[in-house]
């Protein structure tokens, strides 16, 4: 197996994180672990191969990626969600996390010389998800803003549509099964197939394929939209799981994680959080399922790279396996 560096930034980009975090007091540890400031221990495995020796046939048909690199940025935004995707020079950012968190995303953003974003996705209007879109719609030109029709009536979701018309912006309904290229990875959308009224049911779904490697996001889905999105036939197969609504136990189903059949899962979540997440249920599922897990909680910004064929982690997966504590 060739090995390859990933998950390291030069000084300057560390740098900016620090300047920019201590002038306007963000808490930016989790963002700098990313940086080689801690966890820079380099973990890969080649897509040929899934954690428990069976052939990958998670895409057949994969894409012409010679010479192409894709990244995914799990950021540690705390209790929320954001993930950068970048590849070939183009950029997708995926939530923004709550709004205490939008200039720590604007100033990571700019550490990775991220200019314009090719593609952002609102995946729903919950605060520790959009919180932070207002700024960054903001400060970047962005290209294909993705939000459903859902109306929140709440400051934080008006935030984010004034920013939209602010800039003059329009928004773009996902419509599932359509396609879109970022360099030359491509997405897919998968859900939601409709809207209902619990908010995390309505959530943006995608399939995210580069070459022969997949990465599979959900965002608070739940059971309800699982169910939605398999009943749509659309192949789940994925080598990476971003497991869905932080580790609750209203998300991942049995019968999601067997469509997926992940060799990696990633949790983004909060340390000490009150919603007890990850649940102690779906930790164990993905664990008596020999599922390699990432946490932002225990490893800060987790960086997934891909080559078209090997993936290649800018740390080693958890083995603590520590579920959280509910204190709500």
């Amino acid at each position: 197996m060739k090995e390859k560096k990933g998950g390291k930034f030069g000084l300057l980009a560390v740098l900016l994180i620090l300047l920019v975090g201590g002038l306007l007091g963000i808490d930016t540890s989790g963002l700098l672990k990313s940086a080689g400031v801690e966890n820079a221990a380099s973990y890969s495995a080649e897509s040929g191969q899934t954690a428990r020796g069976k052939e990958n046939a998670k895409n057949p048909v994969s894409l012409e990626t010679d010479g192409s690199v894709l990244q995914v940025h799990y950021m540690d935004v705390g209790q929320g969600d954001a993930t950068l995707i970048t590849c070939d020079g183009q950029a997708m950012l995926i939530d923004a996390g709550n709004n205490n968190h939008g200039t720590a995303v604007q100033s990571y953003l700019n550490s990775q010389n991220v200019e314009t974003l090719d593609y952002v996705i609102g995946t729903h209007p919950d605060a520790d998800h959009v919180g932070g879109l207002d700024v960054v719609i903001t400060k970047f030109d962005c290209k294909t803003i993705l939000l459903t029709e859902e109306e929140k009536d709440t400051i934080t979701y008006r935030d984010v549509l004034d920013a939209i018309k602010y800039k003059g912006y329009k928004r773009t309904d996902p419509v599932v099964g359509d396609t879109y290229q970022l360099g030359r990875a491509e997405f897919t959308i998968v859900g939601p197939r409709r809207l209902i009224s619990d908010s995390n049911d309505n959530s943006i779904a995608i399939i995210l394929r580069h070459g022969s490697n997949v990465f599979y996001f959900e965002g608070d889905a739940g059971e309800k939209e699982e169910e939605d999105i398999l009943d749509s036939g659309i192949e789940l197969a994925a080598d990476v799981y971003k497991i869905g609504h932080h580790g609750s136990k209203t998300s991942t189903t049995d019968e999601m994680l067997d469509s997926v059949d992940p060799v990696y899962a990633v949790i983004s979540v909060g340390e000490d959080n009150s919603y007890g997440h990850p649940n102690a249920e779906v930790l164990n599922k993905l664990r008596k399922a020999g599922i390699q897990v990432f946490r932002t909680d225990e490893q800060g910004t987790i960086i997934a790279q891909s080559d078209g064929e090997q993936l290649t982690f800018n740390c080693s997966p958890s083995e603590t396996w520590q579920a959280g504590e509910p204190r709500k």
